[in-house]
């Protein structure tokens, strides 16, 4: 959980909130009974929540700025090494001269990935979140007033390395992309359902290990389809090439309507 927020509870009381909870409390009354660990679990949870519609506002204003300037922003997320620098490496180079991309990098700390993806003559901002496990939209939305160009054609955010609190924050994105890397093993949707429920698209990375790894494409494929039967899957592997072309060809359909307007 994020220290200065509380996010995980709001965004636990989130994914239960469908359910049904009519346990029996009256133990609740009894003599001697502690209720100060529900007192503190209901202030996060309040905390949580308030933080998370103060965000909604932010990315309902950088939604606003992205449709006015007809650009698309999409979120990477994913856990901390499955690849996403590397990727954004080989995405730059790919679509140099098809689209004009802008993208932001979240850390906690250090800009070692800006500096990797400068190289390569995108425009990169190193956005360090210090005590946050995530970036959220009042972040982003200074950025886009700051440092993002309204010629972008493509911003790519990528994420601070984690798989729960991210998935709980609107930045105003089009849409949210989960990566996945197959060291990770094939049950991480299912462990983390939030992100691979929202996002879009699904992309499995590091496929030149699998022949290295007790991994399953099946069981990734049920695990994934178990909490979004709708996700659309690209496997690729940014060492060998696989599946680049399929990726690239994903991010200029979704930039069409700019050149289109």
């Amino acid at each position: 959980m994020c220290k200065d927020c509380g996010c995980e509870s709001a965004l636990h009381q989130h994914h239960h909130s469908d359910h049904d909870h009519t346990h029996d409390h009256t133990h609740d009354n009894e003599p001697g009974h502690d209720h100060s660990h529900e007192h503190d679990h209901s202030q996060k949870i309040e905390l949580g929540q308030k933080v998370l519609a103060e965000n909604d506002e932010y990315a309902g204003q950088n939604r606003q700025w992205l449709a006015k300037n007809h650009m698309t922003a999409i979120n990477l997320i994913s856990s901390p090494g499955s690849g996403k620098t590397l990727l954004l490496e080989k995405t730059i180079e790919l679509l140099k001269g098809e689209l004009a991309l802008t993208i932001l990098v979240g850390d906690q700390s250090t800009d070692k990935d800006a500096q990797r993806l400068l190289r390569h003559g995108a425009p990169v901002k190193q956005i360090n979140t210090i005590s946050s496990c995530h970036l959220d939209a009042h972040m982003i939305g200074h950025e886009l007033e700051s440092f993002v160009s309204p010629s972008t054609d493509l911003l790519v955010i990528e994420n601070v390395g984690n798989l729960v609190c991210p998935a709980a924050f609107d930045l105003g994105e089009k849409l949210k992309i989960a990566l996945l890397s197959t060291p990770e093993g094939e049950d991480k949707p299912e462990k983390y359902p939030v992100l691979f429920h929202e996002a879009e698209l699904v992309v499995i990375t590091k496929t030149d290990l699998i022949p290295h790894l007790d991994w399953s494409k099946e069981k990734c494929l049920n695990s994934i389809h178990k909490v979004n039967p709708k996700a659309k899957i690209i496997f690729l592997s940014s060492k060998t090439g696989e599946g680049l072309s399929e990726w690239t060809s994903y991010l200029k359909e979704l930039c069409q309507h700019k050149h289109d307007a």
